[in-house]
């Protein structure tokens, strides 16, 4: 398994100068033998959407989530989002009753956040892979290197990004961020776990009013 050769094209011209590729080496050679020994989430063929979904030139948002859920059917490759069908989870559910008591948007009828991804809104995971039933089980093997990568080229672009960090884990990549034209939204993590920091952080109008300052237009979240 070749990582650089599974991501698409414009991604791995941005991300390659921010790369060791001895680590991408390491990290490649780790992931396939994982996939080898299954079960991992998502399936390979989900493992890039992300970048599939949102190219550099359209990223105007980018949610960052630690790594994906390690239950089978739930990952597909963006962060926080599930596949139509599976049970809304508990953080999502918290994401939509923010967005709904933030803009008055009814919460959507499932947990697929492709709709957002395909507007420009980057659902980054920091680790791509996961075991299944191990939550964080590929931590620390290469993969925060890699999208480190993708956080630094997504800095570079001269056009405004709002980066959007929930949790401790995301808001220590905040560092990450340093042309002054894009902006930084931090708030706690929507996990029920973590009672407060979350709801009422008002990061959706924020956003839309981000966007709209920057002439970047305006995401729909319904």
């Amino acid at each position: 398994m070749d990582l650089l050769e599974l991501l698409p094209p414009e991604w791995r011209d941005v991300m390659k100068p921010h790369l060791d590729l001895t680590i991408v080496e390491s990290l490649s050679s780790f992931v396939d033998s994982e996939y080898a020994a299954g079960p991992v989430y998502p399936p390979v063929e989900d493992l890039f959407s992300a970048f599939r979904l949102t190219s550099p030139a359209q990223t105007r948002v980018l949610i960052l989530g630690q790594d994906p859920y390690h239950k089978p059917g739930q990952a597909h490759g963006l962060s926080f989002s599930v596949r139509p069908g599976v049970s809304v989870p508990p953080s999502l559910r918290n994401i939509y009753k923010e967005l709904q008591d933030d803009l008055g948007v009814k919460p959507p009828s499932n947990g697929d956040l492709t709709p957002w991804a395909k507007q420009g809104v980057l659902m980054l995971n920091a680790v791509l892979t996961v075991r299944g039933g191990q939550p964080t089980s590929h931590a620390d093997k290469g993969w925060e290197h890699f999208t480190d990568a993708a956080i630094k080229a997504v800095n570079d672009s001269p056009y405004p990004v709002v980066f959007v960090l929930w949790g401790a884990y995301a808001r220590k990549k905040k560092s990450l961020v340093r042309n002054a034209h894009h902006a930084v939204l931090e708030a706690g993590h929507p996990s029920p776990m973590n009672p407060k920091g979350f709801l009422g952080c008002k990061h959706f109008s924020q956003i839309q009013d981000a966007l709209a300052k920057a002439g970047r237009g305006s995401v729909t979240w319904s």
